[in-house]
């Protein structure tokens, strides 16, 4: 399953091929959230399996550009992602979810370490 990090996600942002697809709980995307993502609340649904809860919130998804899913760590949006792509979307997860987002938007040590980390790496 395809991942994409969040420095590549903040790059397409400014295309209008990326719709980001947030499966959060709506109080946690209310206190912050991917800027122009659309919030499918289902994410208790996708942890107990029920990934056809998703399928409410289809009309409101693009099929013509690719569909980042985002999660709290990145775990539950890989169901969403994979509910996608049997609906026919070009999808794929943030790897690091939200939390990943968020310290790579606060540019936080973490990110950064974990950045240089990565680069290191085969």
């Amino acid at each position: 399953m395809s991942q994409m990090g969040p420095a590549e996600l903040d790059a397409r942002l400014a295309d209008d091929d990326v719709f980001v697809l947030d499966v959060r709980p709506r109080e946690n995307y209310q206190r912050r959230h991917v800027a122009e993502s659309y919030n499918a609340p289902v994410y208790g649904d996708l942890r107990r399996g029920d990934a056809a809860a998703l399928d409410d919130h289809l009309d409101a998804i693009p099929d013509d550009a690719e569909v980042v899913t985002v999660c709290k760590a990145g775990v539950v949006a890989k169901k969403a992602t994979s509910r996608l792509q049997e609906q026919g979307y070009d999808a794929t997860t943030l790897s690091g979810g939200f939390r990943g987002w968020r310290h790579y938007e606060d540019e936080t040590l973490v990110y950064r370490v974990a950045s240089v980390v990565r680069g290191l790496l085969p």
